[in-house]
């Protein structure tokens, strides 16, 4: 080992959970939406206690002043540059009627009107501020500056942007790796929960892949950059998440569309409370008072909030658990799935071969752990995926490997080694046995039958016994297919290129029925499209470039975040961070929460306003109590939009789905 790769002693964190995501939290005064809506509300308040004990109209006249400037400017302006654009803003409308209040006299009204708006205004600007904390935090797991080796053994403290691919960098104990790369020397554990939500620090040795922001332990680690700062797992993580702030539900741009009407509509309703009695002869203070309430009470503010603060706290709330959906339109539609195609490798299963069966041959002398450590000491110098496989199983049994020697390896055929004096070859049985054995071919056919790879091992020339080899079914996959059939009232279609008889068992592990195996990624496409044809809403959950098409092609695709291919995660609607295939049925069911929310919502503001509105026009709401009515029913509706942030949303979502 270098020098370079010498631990040196560093200051580490200390956070509250192993790895963790550092919190960024947007503190309140740091938005301007709140620092006008706090002055207008200190300037209201020093100025309504002088008005009220009958101090001189010069006392307070300014302050309510300073009120109306400070709340309203900032809407009056946004509906004024809406205005130029043929466009009635609701924020224009409440400020009109504040300033309508004010010049009949009703100062103080026009003044709560305005603050309880910038108010209200403040708060929802505070949601979506926390909503993209969240997701921003993220960010915060990539360090600022890394330690780039140069040819001439030399470091360079540098920022991670100015890294390239190719670079050498010098990850020391207690420090988060800099860009996503492969290890090139050293040995170390490393905490990926952040990224994969592992619960354990996986081991890394030269040849294993890092990724940018996971806390190195005790080891050093070189690593050579494989990907730009601008292209790492947490960017591409972060540019997708940042698309959910950019757009809006169906239902928010079918409101939006409506308001503009509604809008129009108001005004032309206004002038008629304000004209009609005024022609039958009421007083012009008492017509005024009475148009300025309706335009308030009317205004469509709680319809308008109703849909965005549910969806965005349930893009939150996902985000806070490892589901990363890429807009409200996802959130919005994934609620409303209801039919599911599966991926398999790496999807329902963990995407990675295993040993399941040790099967020494009668007359062998072996027993199964004789048997798998010679194999996998023949293994051990193979890249291949089989031959890790071996290995793998070999180590996690305890087994002390011995040395190899004269180690060959024939793509396609095997490997062959002496280990311990002995000749060990490893294969396929039909290219490794010159005949027909029929013992062997049994056996091989027994495993094959159940989904395994048969694979036979030689000791001295002669069968010693198989390993049976497969791509294990993740633990929660079987539970997840019966939260999916649950939700959606039909149990999950399996969509794989495997051969049937492998994927025909596998989905009987899993508790499914529908399945169609040796597909190609159009074949795949051509399933979802015929299903989709039949009425279908489609979810359609994978990871690899094969399963593009078909993510592309369904009502919504979710792709497993930890093997994930590129091409899968930009084109699926969400990623699954932390490989927790429960996961998928939990934000089903958090979504269906979302849009039953934005329905609660919209009645809440219809009752509301149709109340308010019938108070006005058969009695006489007085300009205060309507002000409030309505803010409240705007605030109301937001609150209840922020209920899904709570962490027993999730919770309650996990049990929907798994009932």
């Amino acid at each position: 080992m270098t020098s370079t790769l010498t631990p040196q002693p560093v200051e580490r964190a200390k956070p509250a959970r192993t790895g963790a995501a550092p919190r960024r939290r947007t503190r309140v005064l740091a938005l301007p939406e709140a620092r006008w809506a706090a002055a207008s509300t200190v300037f209201f308040l020093l100025a309504l206690p002088l008005q009220l004990t009958g101090a001189p109209a010069w006392t307070w006249g300014p302050l309510y002043a300073l009120s109306y400037v400070t709340g309203g400017w900032e809407p009056g302006w946004e509906g004024l540059k809406a205005l130029k654009e043929r466009t009635l803003d609701v924020d224009l409308l409440m400020v009109v009627a504040a300033l309508g209040a004010a010049a009949i006299g009703q100062v103080m009204d026009g003044a709560l009107l305005i603050v309880i708006f910038a108010t209200s205004g403040a708060l929802e600007a505070l949601a979506t501020a926390r909503t993209a904390d969240s997701v921003r935090g993220l960010l915060d797991l990539a360090p600022a500056t890394a330690t780039r080796l140069t040819p001439d053994g030399g470091e360079q403290t540098v920022p991670v942007e100015e890294l390239a691919v190719g670079d050498t960098v010098l990850v020391r104990p207690g420090e988060r790796v800099g860009a996503d790369g492969r290890v090139l020397d050293g040995a170390s554990d490393v905490d990926q929960a952040t990224i994969t939500g592992e619960p354990l620090p996986a081991a890394k040795e030269p040849g294993d892949e890092v990724f940018a922001g996971t806390l190195n332990g005790t080891g050093a680690l070189r690593v050579r950059v494989e990907r730009d700062a601008s292209d790492s797992v947490i960017a591409r993580i972060v540019r997708m998440v940042e698309e959910a702030s950019e757009t809006k539900a169906p239902t928010q741009l079918f409101i939006e569309k409506v308001e503009q009407r509604y809008s129009l509509g108001m005004v032309a309703a206004t002038l008629a409370v304000f004209l009609v009695p005024l022609a039958f002869g009421e007083q012009l203070t008492d017509a005024l008072l009475r148009a300025m309430t309706f335009m308030i009470v009317a205004s469509p503010c709680a319809v308008v909030l109703a849909t965005m603060p549910p969806l965005l706290s349930a893009i939150a709330n996902a985000g806070r658990h490892g589901v990363l959906v890429k807009s409200a339109v996802v959130m919005e539609r994934l609620g409303q799935v209801d039919a599911v195609a599966l991926d398999k490798t790496g999807t329902l299963t963990e995407g990675s071969p295993r040993v399941t069966d040790v099967r020494p041959l009668p007359g062998s002398g072996l027993a199964e752990a004789e048997l798998l450590t010679l194999a996998a000491a023949a293994e051990r110098p193979s890249e291949h995926p089989l031959a890790r496989a071996v290995v793998d199983a070999a180590r996690e049994r305890g087994f002390d490997l011995p040395g190899a020697e004269d180690f060959t390896s024939a793509p396609g055929i095997g490997v062959t080694a002496v280990v311990n004096g002995r000749g060990v070859a490893v294969g396929a049985p039909a290219r490794l046995l010159d005949g027909a054995d029929g013992t062997v071919t049994a056996v091989a056919e027994e495993l094959e039958e159940s989904g395994r790879t048969a694979v036979l091992v030689l000791v001295d020339g002669a069968p010693a016994g198989l390993l049976g080899i497969a791509d294990r079914l993740r633990p929660d996959a079987a539970a997840t297919v019966a939260a999916l059939t649950t939700l959606t009232g039909t149990a999950p279609t399996l969509l794989t290129g495997d051969n049937p008889r492998a994927a025909a068992h596998l989905a009987a592990e899993a508790g499914i029925d529908d399945v169609r195996a040796g597909l190609l990624p159009q074949d795949k496409l051509t399933a979802v499209q015929e299903m989709e044809r039949a009425g279908r809403k489609v979810l359609v959950v994978g990871d690899g470039v094969n399963d593009a098409p078909a993510l592309a092609a369904a009502h919504t695709g979710i792709a497993m975040g930890r093997a994930g291919s590129d091409l899968a995660l930009e084109t699926a609607d969400a990623v699954i961070v932390r490989d927790e295939l429960a996961a998928v049925p939990t934000t089903v069911a958090l979504s269906r929460r979302a849009r039953r929310l934005v329905v609660q919502n919209l009645v809440i503001a219809g009752v509301f306003i149709t109340g308010l509105v019938v108070w006005d026009l058969a009695g006489n709401l007085p300009l205060p109590l309507g002000v409030a009515g309505h803010e409240g029913s705007t605030v109301l509706v937001g609150l209840n939009g922020l209920r899904l942030l709570r962490e027993t949303a999730w919770q309650r979502a996990s049990a929907e789905g798994s009932d």
